[in-house]
Parts: structure tokens; sequence; C-alpha cells
């Protein structure tokens, strides 16, 4: 088993960097957008998910982000807040920019996302807005790669992984990337392979780790092969996510293992990410085992696919461990 080494005199367990926004999931299930008559609201985003994730599990979390000066802004901040997110870190922006709106079907497959991202809050956050004290009040940082890919929320970015660094705060890569955000995936593989050296572990799927070869190995689809490449400068775990087929993870010392997923009845495809990485950064914060972390974290990710939101289908740590139990049970 494995273990991760982490400062254990921190006042928060994780700060999150990233998008925290708005989704209006459809009202009606195996709808098309046309036919849907309506919307339910959510907080939503990436970021906002991951922290929402480890909140509910028990975790103190911290937030470093941006939105907008208007009542969506408003709404996100006031959610997290009762969630009892620290964010002291999020900042309010009123130079015209807008908070994220995410529109979605409610299916389990070929479902339709709408993302509003024009002149996106999160993205407007500046370097000297990052406060190091605050990231060094934290046993994890976690990142999420949107907010690689614009500036100043760029340089924002790399900054709070350099304090990081400096402060023994563990590192975390979620590559959460979006294709729409970037000019090219030369570009976008640059600035996450920047991010990757940062990085003490780094999460993604394997089409992620496809644009992420982009310049160096294009064309490569050897697991064995991407993690060698990314275990190095700073990183000691990569986790290769692949779906229906569960993940595949590295350790440095040549470690590997593999998790299968928990099947569920799913009920739409997003959220399913943001629980891993949830469940598995509460469990290393806790003191827990690297392997019951992923295995923690595709549990968390089978509940959130099977709910009818992203946030609110987050799984407290007795639903998670009464899931585990009653699934293990059952095979």
């Amino acid at each position: 088993m494995t273990k991760i080494a982490l400062q254990q005199d921190r006042k928060l367990d994780a700060i999150v960097l990233g998008r925290a926004g708005v989704d209006l999931y459809a009202r009606e299930s195996n709808t098309d957008m046309a036919d849907i008559s309506g919307f339910n609201k959510f907080v939503g985003g990436s970021a906002a998910n991951i922290a929402v994730a480890v909140s509910k599990l028990g975790g103190k979390v911290g937030f470093i982000g941006c939105v907008a000066d208007d009542a969506f802004g408003g709404y996100v901040k006031q959610y997290m807040s009762g969630q009892g997110i620290n964010l002291d870190g999020m900042m309010t922006d009123n130079s015209g920019s807008r908070t994220s709106v995410a529109f979605t079907e409610m299916k389990p497959s070929d479902c339709t996302v709408l993302i509003y991202r024009n002149k996106a809050s999160d993205l407007t956050i500046k370097p000297e807005q990052v406060d190091p004290e605050y990231i060094a009040n934290a046993k994890v940082l976690v990142v999420t790669g949107t907010a690689l890919s614009e500036s100043p929320s760029r340089e924002a970015t790399l900054i709070a992984m350099e304090h990081a660094r400096r402060s023994n705060t563990l590192v975390v890569l979620d590559v959460d990337y979006r294709p729409y955000s970037w000019r090219t995936d030369v570009d976008a593989s640059i600035y996450y392979g920047i991010a990757a050296g940062l990085s003490d572990i780094v999460i993604g799927n394997r089409e992620e780790f496809d644009m992420m070869e982009t310049v160096l190995a294009p064309g490569n689809k050897d697991d064995d092969a991407t993690a060698e490449r990314f275990l190095r400068a700073n990183t000691q775990v990569v986790v290769i996510k692949a779906g229906e087929f569960g993940s595949k993870v590295y350790c440095r010392d040549g470690h590997k293992f593999q998790q299968g997923i928990f099947r569920v009845e799913v009920q739409k495809p997003f959220g399913s990410g943001d629980s891993f990485a949830g469940g598995l950064i509460w469990t290393l914060v806790n003191g827990g085992e690297l392997e019951d972390g992923v295995k923690h974290g595709s549990a968390a990710a089978a509940i959130n696919v099977s709910g009818n939101s992203c946030t609110e289908a987050m799984p407290t740590k007795e639903q998670l461990f009464d899931f585990i139990e009653t699934r293990e049970q059952s095979l």
C-alpha cells in the first residue's frame, strides 16, 4: 500500500483553484434540448465541484477563484459558503466579465452541454491576488487545468503552484481539458506540461494525456509509456482514467495498480471526474493509502453519475462507505 506524505499542521485540508459557475440541468431526463421545458439551477464548474466533494466528505476546504459582481456570482459564493468552504481566496470581478453558465441535457450518453464562457470571470484572477500564506495553510493545492487556458488566470495558477511547492503543500493537477478554451492542442500541451512538472499528482483521462503528449509523443496510446514520461520533476503519482475500464495508477517507485468501476444506472456523464478527485484527495488528507483513495474516488464517481446534479450528488462520508459496503457485498 502507498502512503503520500503530507504536512499535517495545516488549518485547511485542501484549497481548490479554478472555475466556479452555474449549472442549469434539464428538468426532464432523456429529452433533447429543444424539447426541455425548464432547468434546475446548481453551482458547478470543475473546481467548485471538487471543493464541494471534499467538503461533503468532511474535509476543511478553501477556494481560489473569481466570479462576477452579479447575481450569479453572489449565488455561487452563497452556496459554497453554505457548504462550509472557506472563500478567502475567492475574488469578485467588476470589469464586465460574467460568471460562466452551463446548460445541459440529462442523458446517460450523447448528452449536449452548452457552456457560455464569453469573458469568463474565473479567467480574470490575477497573480497578485493569490496569497502565498493562504496556500501555506493547506495540506493540498488542487489545480483544475482550465485555469491555465488564458492570461491572467494562467499566470495566477502557475504562481499558486510555485507558492505551494515552497510551502511543502502537495500539488494535485486535475487536467480538466476543455478544447474550446484553447487555440490548439500544441498550446495546451505546453502549459499543461509546465503545470504537470510542478505537480505531485497528475489526474487525467486517456484523451487528456493524448493532448499533453501532442508535442513529445504524438499518437502514443501506451499508458505505461505515458506514465514514465510524466513521472519526472516533482511528480510522484500519475492517474490515467479510462471510463468504464476504470483507472490505472503509476507511482515513481515503480508500483502500479488498477481500479475498476462500480456499476450503476447512469443518469448523466458529467461530474464523475470531479467526484473521483474529491474522494481521492479526501482520503489522502486523512492519512489514507493511495489505493483506498482511488477506490473511494471510483465509488464517489459512480454515486455522482447516478444522481441528477454534480454538486448536490456528491456523497457524504456515510453515503460513500455504505455504497462501497453494499456493492462489495453484492459481488
